[in-house]
């Protein structure tokens, strides 16, 4: 839960503000994304050794992005 501290003087959209920093922060929106549905762990592990293979690829310029 995000609470956020705000004085009796202070706009009401400063308050959003600081929320919407806070929530970003948090990467809320991404752990609900992730807890939708279960991947396994080695789905998981084959996507970052294909995202890490590409991205070597990329940086020895056989592979134009």
């Amino acid at each position: 839960m995000l609470i956020i501290d705000s004085k009796d003087c202070e706009n009401i959209d400063k308050a959003l503000k600081k929320y919407k920093k806070k929530f970003e922060k948090a990467k809320i929106l991404l752990q609900l994304r992730e807890r939708q549905s279960f991947t396994k762990p080695s789905v998981k592990r084959r996507g970052e050794v294909l995202k890490a293979v590409y991205k070597q690829q990329i940086a020895s310029g056989k592979l134009e992005a």
